[in-house]
């Protein structure tokens, strides 16, 4: 491990740092005077950054986050290195654009591997590390990085929205398998449209004559997709900042004014769907038993 005096200053690993949100947060960061460790496929990309920063501030290092070995292999990297890690951003990730029906199950697969498996490995290290490594109840936070499409679905996105919502019901369960006194709480962060090189490691498939008519679905959700971005990334990173240093951090972080209302919206028709049902709902019920005891039996696992 280095020994440089900057012990005490907080460890941040960025997985998919070679663009986009994991870019600007690995620069917010680094400006804000913390240290980092910056994985990515290629670490030669970030050769200005090796360049620009010292070994005890910067371990620039290769992951590909479908490779659970290479995963091991890092984290005890980072142990030898810093010694320490207080957040872990899972950001490593990509999307197909294509209809469900035009995806092939090959593609899909892989696409799980990465914004998936990937989120899942990474945070199943960094929870032993954490815990097991980290100083007694110094604990950590775990970011991972959904999407506005991890809560509220698209069309042309099918098998990434299905890869952001199962990172959210993961993230979500591993948030209430932690013990308090390990003091590891896991977010999920769900940007909303920003500007970033997003598009550029997208896979594209070509669009299938059904749905190609200009007043489908999928057709008014692609010139939405391409009207423009609002988010500034390095707005998004300056906010993952401030979230992470919460001792009582939300669950879920909406970042960006489409995903904000987006959310709202839905959150909002699922309560009235509820209540306009709850009959129904409550009508499967044994005769025996009785709806209000269903606040004692959840409570607890709720809060």
């Amino acid at each position: 491990m280095i020994t440089t005096g900057l012990e005490d200053i907080p460890v941040w690993f960025i997985t998919g740092s070679s663009q986009g949100l994991g870019r600007a947060l690995l620069d917010v960061v680094l400006a804000s005077g913390l240290r980092a460790v910056a994985t990515l496929r290629n670490p030669d990309v970030l050769s200005e950054y090796t360049q620009k920063y010292s070994q005890d501030k910067l371990l620039v290092t290769r992951l590909d986050v479908s490779e659970p070995t290479r995963i091991s292999e890092v984290f005890k990297e980072v142990h030898e290195h810093f010694g320490r890690i207080d957040v872990v951003v899972n950001n490593a990730g990509y999307s197909i654009e294509g209809e469900i029906e035009a995806t092939p199950e090959s593609e899909a697969r892989k696409l799980f591997e990465v914004d998936f498996w990937g989120t899942v490995n990474v945070s199943k290290e960094a929870v032993c590390f954490m815990r097991d490594i980290n100083p007694p109840g110094m604990g950590g936070r775990i970011l991972n990085m959904s999407s506005i499409a991890g809560f509220s679905a698209t069309p042309v996105f099918g098998f990434y929205c299905a890869a952001k919502f199962a990172v959210e019901g993961f993230t979500e369960s591993l948030n209430k398998e932690m013990l308090p006194e390990w003091n590891i709480k896991a977010i999920i962060v769900e940007p909303g449209a920003f500007q970033t090189a997003w598009a550029a490691s997208r896979v594209n498939l070509p669009v299938l004559p059904k749905y190609a008519p200009p007043n489908t679905p999928s057709s008014v959700f692609r010139k939405i997709l391409h009207s423009g971005e609002i988010g500034d990334p390095l707005k998004a990173a300056e906010a993952m900042l401030r979230i992470a240093s919460e001792p009582d951090p939300p669950l879920r972080l909406q970042l960006g004014s489409d995903c904000m209302f987006l959310v709202r919206e839905k959150a909002m028709k699922t309560v009235r769907d509820n209540e306009k049902w709850q009959e129904l709902g409550h009508s499967t019920n044994f005769d025996w038993f009785a709806k209000e005891s269903v606040l004692d039996r959840y409570n607890d696992i709720n809060n």
